[in-house]
């Protein structure tokens, strides 16, 4: 059973979806999730990955292993859930077709899309997102001293830009892609990413030049100090 069909029950709730491809799930991404949760008085928050994202073009981590991580990341937290509703549609995933069928799943609830900032920023690009933003807030987690200048004036031209919110969170110099980049260099990402995240990396060989199916991966293991 989904996480969806868990909270289908639910009455007049607020819920976060944080969407994205959490390749791999890293503290940051914890971070604005507990944040957000608090900020927001959010009921409960969804990790929602991608299955097949439109504006991403290199190769992704298979789904299920991604899906693996977040559980990792998320175990415990009374509130964290992991969705695998857009992992599991064969359509592209677009934000706007997301929160519409969440929008009819989930009757009553008060949707935040949860995003970085200079994801918003690319907001104009997005399918049809004046529709989007009469269907959620969307939250843009910002970074303490982060210019707000740029986003405002994305924004200007934009109906329903009422429902763009910030938040800001600590500042954590972390990304996914960096993670990537440590461990296939070799590197330590200890407290970069949840303890069960770096066992599944290592138990999987992610991001490595060596495969899983070869047994061994290259250099030592990514909980290890550099």
């Amino acid at each position: 059973m989904d996480a969806l069909d868990l909270l289908g029950g639910r009455p007049q709730m607020r819920l976060g979806v944080m969407g994205g491809t959490f390749d791999p799930v890293h503290v940051g991404h914890m971070v604005a999730a507990e944040e957000s949760l608090h900020q927001l008085a959010l009921d409960e928050i969804v990790f929602m990955p991608t299955g097949t994202p439109p504006h991403k073009q290199r190769r992704l981590t298979p789904p299920e292993l991604r899906y693996l991580m977040l559980h990792a990341a998320t175990a415990g937290h009374p509130h964290f859930w992991v969705s695998r509703y857009e992992m599991d549609n064969v359509r592209m995933d677009y934000t706007v077709d997301t929160m519409t069928d969440l929008r009819a799943l989930l009757p009553g609830t008060e949707l935040f899309f949860i995003t970085g900032a200079d994801a918003v920023l690319e907001i104009l690009t997005w399918k049809e997102p004046e529709r989007l933003l009469g269907l959620c807030t969307v939250v843009a987690v910002t970074r303490p001293g982060y210019d707000l200048g740029q986003l405002s004036q994305v924004l200007a031209g934009l109906s329903g830009r009422d429902s763009v919110m910030t938040i800001e969170i600590p500042a954590l110099a972390v990304s996914s892609t960096m993670i990537r980049k440590k461990v296939a260099a070799g590197g330590s990402i200890r407290f970069l990413v949840p303890d069960g995240v770096a066992e599944l990396i290592d138990k999987f060989c992610l991001y490595r030049k060596t495969s899983s199916a070869e047994g061994h991966c290259s250099g030592g293991g990514v909980g290890a100090g550099a």
